[in-house]
């Protein structure tokens, strides 16, 4: 019996039912309501042609490893927040020179925003922390040019 039919049926009727100003949501299938789709799927199949066991099995293994991706892909999600915290922590005293040269100076302040990290300066400018970055220790000179020597 195939649930692909059933599943977008319900789809449809869900979306045509939205308002146009609402965000759509993704629909999400936790373990009991599959365990209960996979139930209802038993009830309902033909008495003639069952479904084989291995393709119950298939399908519950499919869905073991779909909830397993969604739990690395938190715990991935929770090392990259982890890693950006301390990443601000490390730029707190330093000195910074962003990638346009338009913003110089001591950071005072780091925070943690969702697409990385961002810094305040002591003259009250901010900018994200990315590639091109300058940072040196706090009244540090620059360094010496090596093709002088």
């Amino acid at each position: 019996m195939d649930v692909s039919g059933v599943l977008n049926t319900t789809q449809k009727t869900t979306n045509e039912t939205q308002k146009p100003t609402e965000s759509t949501v993704a629909p999400t299938l936790d373990y009991n309501a599959f365990l209960h789709l996979l139930i209802a799927q038993m009830r309902n199949q033909d008495p003639m042609e069952p479904m084989k066991s291995s393709d119950y099995v298939a399908q519950l293994a499919t869905f073991s490893q779909v909830e397993k991706t969604i739990q690395t892909n938190e715990r991935i999600a929770s090392l990259l927040n982890t890693n950006n915290l301390q990443l601000a922590e490390s730029m707190i005293g330093k000195t910074v020179i962003s990638e346009e040269n338009n913003a110089a100076g001591v950071v005072v302040a780091a925070k943690v925003v969702d697409n990385g990290v961002m810094v305040m300066l002591d003259d009250g400018s901010e900018f994200m922390v990315g590639e091109g970055l300058i940072i040196g220790e706090s009244g540090a000179a620059p360094p010496a040019d090596e093709s002088t020597t």
